[in-house]
């Protein structure tokens, strides 16, 4: 399997509207592989055709619970249900997380990478995973569905501040630091490894937001 370029923005391709796969053929098969593979490598949760140059109606997904990757062409969502706010980011706009709305539940077809007709029907990070890839198939991004741009998070911002709040609470008094230590470095960290701890606790956090590489 080949690992292949994922593209960002600004590229045009991330904004053009993919094209229906008329056959699933080996090619088709050969392309859905390479893309797992790619997204696995990634450590992302969900990656579309077009996130790698393809405008293809192609989705693969993995799901943190799940054994083995989803190969979905062709999705479409038939029905949504609920609402709830999530953090979102995405592979093809790197540094970045949102807050948006995704529907709590969706039901969605689509064909397997055999050409056998699927019924899915999703809540939670499953459902959210679904309409972020469906949505770059139509060349929507997660930056799209913001209130505003301000609720754009910058992390390496966030992590920079972050770091640099563990320095001054850990050189303002050691003292305080040895009664109050192990508290701290799990809410703001220390120069070795604080930093991960925050983005852990703050970012990823449980599974239903961890669509920081979508």
């Amino acid at each position: 399997m080949t690992i292949l370029q994922i593209r960002t923005v600004p590229d045009p391709i991330l904004r053009r509207k993919s094209r229906k796969v008329r056959e699933v053929n080996d090619a088709i098969r050969e392309l859905a592989q390479n893309m797992v593979a790619t997204m696995l490598e990634a450590g992302g949760v969900g990656l579309a055709a077009p996130q790698v140059g393809e405008l293809k109606r192609l989705i693969v997904l993995k799901l943190p619970e799940e054994e083995d990757a989803r190969i979905l062409v062709n999705p479409e969502i038939t029905r949504r249900d609920g609402e709830r706010e999530v953090e979102e980011g995405c592979l093809s706009v790197p540094g970045f997380l949102g807050t948006i709305m995704r529907s709590e539940r969706v039901k969605a077809r689509a064909v397997n990478e055999w050409g056998a007709k699927l019924r899915l029907t999703a809540d939670q990070l499953f459902a959210q995973a679904l309409e972020h890839e469906v949505d770059h198939l139509d060349g929507i991004l997660y930056m799209d569905h913001l209130k505003s741009h301000e609720d754009l998070v910058d992390l390496s911002k966030l992590e920079e501040s972050e770091h640099r709040h563990a320095f001054e609470v850990e050189v303002e008094d050691e003292g305080l630091m040895k009664s109050r230590g192990e508290k701290r470095v799990l809410t703001a960290g220390d120069m070795q490894d604080g930093v991960a701890e925050v983005k852990a606790e703050k970012i990823v956090g449980a599974s239903e937001t961890d669509l920081e590489k979508l």
